[in-house]
């Protein structure tokens, strides 16, 4: 049996008590105790009488997170004469996982935030690993390796890749794509990303650049060479395969040149050097999108663009050149269901690496609310996601289909994930990035004016009400340990 260091308690030698209890204890009682002689176990001794009898209802209780209480959960051992055990380890007990949002709720751009220093500080034991199965969601298109390097770092706690779900990690699930040739759009580390993703045969906006040089007529340097003598040089590559799928991973850094490709790529079934015909005649190539976020919170005073804005863009220009609206095949990241489902599927896998055999029955998700200048509320993608996840529990409770919902928030059933199990998801929605926290009594749906979310949401602004509103994220621990009856 697994044992990890995810818990950390007074080691079970320490016990005063340890001889005379082991020595009253049957067989398979002191196996028990013998596989908890761990540095990770503690232990305490209650006894009905006083600590000589340790017959009759004398027990060992196992306390989870340094617990006294009773309504805290615990796990008891009879030391009575062979009437059976129970002794599992306390961390089967948990039933829950917490989500953490990154941006605004740990931190602004790349500086944590002190609220989130105390609330990490309370989530780790004594040698610095989780209490609980603990998982991050952002909407970043960076590396999961690298936030989770990051956030490692900002808390001095370890952080693994797997535990860090980033805009693009759902992707695994479109198997389906993964063998077809694939335009990368992003920045930094796409192409690696797409390959971690399963993606096998990748190319950039680069490569289709070189291998048709005349695409490219934003570029005004491009401009001057096409009419100078090196236009020469100047080659269409005629074994450039056609582009099967677009994976938009994240904004890209030239905006201009690439949605100028991608029209051309989506006018010309991903085969830009053929004829243009009838755009009704046109089959689209497959877009897969990730992160949908018009605006993101950083150092800057104020929002900044996000890969939302570019999408909009976009299917903007698309619209405007073929009366057509834009088809994704998938969307990906908050507030997309399948993100969520992932979230679960990774927390339920934690879950099982620190020996919890109980299922995950809720999740806590922390994140923030946008404030974009005076104009508006915008419904926050953390609560709007949670919400959503929500109506998908129910639904496979009732085992209802999906009703008015588009093909491109729809995901696959797959036996990668973990089984589903949540109840119940808790959005909390913390006062800080740039959100000016209110009470709840002064928050209401009317207040959201300005629909910033995707089209192909709904705008429903009951959607963004949280579970819980906290000035910070250490307020939220607060909540979820007092809501769970830990100290």
């Amino acid at each position: 049996m697994p044992y990890n260091n995810a818990y950390r308690f007074i080691t079970l030698k320490n016990c005063q008590l340890l001889n005379q209890v082991y020595k009253h204890c049957n067989q398979k009682q002191r196996k028990i105790l013998q596989l908890f002689r761990l540095p990770n176990i503690f232990i305490r001794y209650y006894s009905s009488s006083n600590a000589k009898n340790y017959s009759g209802e004398s027990r060992l209780r196992l306390f989870t997170f340094g617990c006294d209480s009773d309504k805290n959960v615990s796990r008891s051992i009879s030391d009575s004469h062979g009437h059976g055990s129970h002794g599992h380890d306390l961390k089967n007990q948990i039933d829950f996982g917490i989500l953490f949002d990154v941006d605004g709720v740990l931190a602004k751009g790349s500086f944590p935030l002190d609220p989130a220093k105390k609330a990490m500080a309370k989530l780790k034991d004594s040698e610095g690993n989780f209490k609980v199965p603990v998982a991050f969601v952002t909407n970043s298109s960076s590396r999961s390796v690298d936030k989770a390097h990051q956030i490692g770092n900002w808390f001095d706690i370890t952080v693994l890749p797997e535990h860090v779900i980033v805009a693009p990690t759902p992707v695994k699930l479109l198997r389906e794509f993964h063998d077809q040739y694939t335009l990368v759009i992003g920045q930094q580390h796409k192409c690696e990303i797409a390959h971690d993703l399963g993606f096998k045969n990748v190319c950039t906006i680069e490569d289709l650049k070189e291998a048709y040089p005349l695409l490219d007529m934003v570029d005004h340097k491009n401009r001057v060479k096409v009419a100078s003598k090196e236009f020469e040089e100047y080659k269409v590559n005629p074994y450039f395969p056609k582009v099967d799928v677009i994976l938009v991973i994240g904004e890209p850094c030239h905006w201009e040149t690439d949605l100028q490709i991608l029209i051309d790529l989506l006018l010309t079934e991903g085969e830009p050097n053929k004829p243009l015909k009838d755009p009704l005649e046109v089959s689209q190539v497959s877009v897969i999108a990730c992160n949908m976020d018009l605006v993101y919170s950083a150092e800057a005073s104020m929002p900044r663009f996000g890969n939302g804005a570019f999408l909009l863009c976009l299917e903007t220009l698309y619209k405007k050149i073929t009366g057509k609206e834009l088809v994704y095949k998938s969307l990906v990241g908050k507030p997309c269901e399948i993100t969520y489902r992932y979230a679960e599927h990774t927390i339920a896998k934690i879950a099982k690496q620190m020996g919890i055999i109980q299922p995950i029955k809720r999740l806590y998700f922390l994140g923030f609310y946008n404030r974009f200048l005076t104009i508006s509320d915008n419904p926050n993608v953390d609560i709007v996601g949670a919400n959503l996840y929500n109506r998908y529990i129910k639904r496979q409770q009732t085992n209802t289909r999906s009703v008015n919902m588009p093909a491109s928030r729809l995901f696959p059933v797959t036996d990668e994930l973990e089984k589903q199990t949540v109840d119940h998801i808790h959005g909390i929605l913390v006062g800080t990035g740039v959100y000016r926290y209110r009470p709840a009594e002064e928050i209401t749906t009317e207040t959201i004016q300005v629909d910033h979310g995707h089209r192909d949401f709904d705008n429903e602004p009951e959607l963004s009400r949280p579970h819980q509103f906290v000035p910070d994220v250490n307020d939220g621990i607060d909540f979820i340990f007092g809501k769970e009856g830990m100290q």
